[in-house]
């Protein structure tokens, strides 16, 4: 299976040169915060590994909110991030972004701390790489190229199938089944359809994999005598953190939520951002740490086709501790509208997002670390727009399509490759296309 990697790079804004960053960064857009695939500065388009990329500035605009807690606020210095989704490893694509895009990189990043002539750009962006906690992939495995051409095979089949359907009428889906097959064949002969075989798990990687779905299981097998004895200490401390912990739910400001749109829907998928303080003392932080852990351990084993829980329409999504774990970063890229996407969590995995999101400072109350919190809708849609960022630079490989997309367009190749078994089912299939 194709190797998947990440990369974040957050560094400080230097003193004085946000402005002339925000109008570099827009330079690169058709729109706000929409990218432009040519841009001159990082041509996100020329390079075939890379899902989707964003920069956007982090600024902690609710660091005061700590005070509620008794503690002295941190203000957080203005960073620049830079993140994105790839197939096959960081190191080798951040190696070909300097080769190719050194300039324009420099046009950007000398707006940051410890940038100037001379500066080994692919170190800089090396020691400023942060890595996530957690981290989804909707479809582990499943690359840029084999989106394209899934895409384009869907594509000519329901040209093809609209044409055969309009001229004879047929109702005969084995008939159709075949010739759609011969049709394929043709265009692939002739080179007007690529379909590129999916690398295969290694026996190395099954191994790897195997290793890492049991060791969490045996270490909590291993440690239960321990744990069922503290439990009952655990949920007395959390329900004494729940019951004092303040809610700081302010109605967001009508110009920021104006300014926030303007970055929203110029394409099925939007990007998302948003940055806020954990509740202070190690007892939320170790709550944050082990349920980000188990987090990325679902999103690994049982999450990586298609669901997130019970959500079908997030592409990929990570968190990050920042500040020493003081603060956490969550970004993700999902299909729909923002308000779609809040009511997706809402409605069908509150108390997933209770288990980390409750650890945040203001957030709506809980009870047991699930009950509640998500649930009450108008306060945690106010909790997220009072940590949102906007998205200054936004880029997508394949634009248009959504997640369901990318699945259904995987199940007509499925298809095609073997025949459904039954008439219904052949049916089936070729409602899809």
């Amino acid at each position: 299976m194709t190797q998947q990697d990440t990369f974040f790079i957050l560094a400080p804004v230097a003193e004085g040169r946000a402005e002339g960053l925000v109008s570099v960064l827009e330079s690169m857009t058709f729109r706000p915060g929409f990218a432009n695939p040519d841009n001159p500065l990082v041509p996100f388009g020329q390079f075939d590994q890379l899902h989707m990329a964003r920069f956007f500035l982090v600024q902690a605009n609710t660091w005061r909110d700590i005070e509620a807690h008794g503690q002295t606020p941190r203000p957080f210095r203005l960073q620049l991030a830079f993140l994105g989704d790839v197939d096959g490893r960081r190191d080798v694509f951040l190696r070909e972004l300097v080769t190719r895009c050194a300039d324009g990189l420099f046009e950007i990043f000398n707006h940051c701390e410890g940038v100037h002539d001379g500066t080994d750009l692919l170190r800089w962006m090396d020691e400023h790489n942060v890595e996530e906690a957690a981290n989804y992939v909707n479809m582990r495995g499943r690359t840029v190229s084999q989106i394209r051409e899934e895409a384009a095979l869907a594509t000519a089949l329901r040209d093809e199938l609209d044409g055969i359907v309009n001229a004879q009428g047929t109702a005969d889906p084995f008939g159709l089944h075949r010739h759609l097959v011969e049709f394929v064949g043709r265009q692939k002969a002739s080179g007007r359809l690529h379909l590129t075989q999916p690398a295969r798990v290694t026996w190395r990687e099954w191994v790897v994999d195997k290793i890492d779905l049991v060791s969490v299981p045996l270490l909590i097998l291993f440690l239960s005598p321990l744990l069922v004895l503290l439990l009952p200490l655990f949920l007395l401390r959390l329900r004494l953190a729940e019951r004092s912990d303040p809610e700081i739910l302010p109605r967001p400001d009508d110009d920021r939520i104006s300014d926030l749109g303007r970055y929203e829907d110029h394409d099925v998928t939007n990007p998302f951002s948003a940055f806020g303080d954990v509740k202070p003392g190690l007892f939320r932080r170790s709550v944050t740490t082990v349920a980000l852990y188990l987090l990325n351990y679902a999103a690994r084993h049982i999450y990586g086709r298609g669901y997130l829980t019970r959500v079908q329409t997030i592409h990929f999504a990570r968190w990050v501790f920042v500040d020493d774990k003081r603060r956490v970063l969550f970004c993700s890229n999902y299909d729909g509208a923002l308000e779609s996407y809040m009511d997706d969590f809402v409605n069908k995995v509150a108390w997933g997002l209770n288990l980390v999101f409750s650890n945040g400072v203001g957030y709506p109350s809980t009870r047991f670390l699930i009950k509640g919190g998500a649930a009450l809708e108008s306060k945690f849609k106010r909790y997220l727009r009072n940590r949102q960022l906007p998205t200054q630079v936004w880029y997508k490989a394949y634009p248009g399509l959504t997640a369901r997309d990318l699945a259904r367009h995987g199940e007509i190749r499925k298809g095609l490759e073997v025949r459904p078994d039954g008439a219904r089912a052949l049916r089936n299939w070729l409602a899809k296309i």
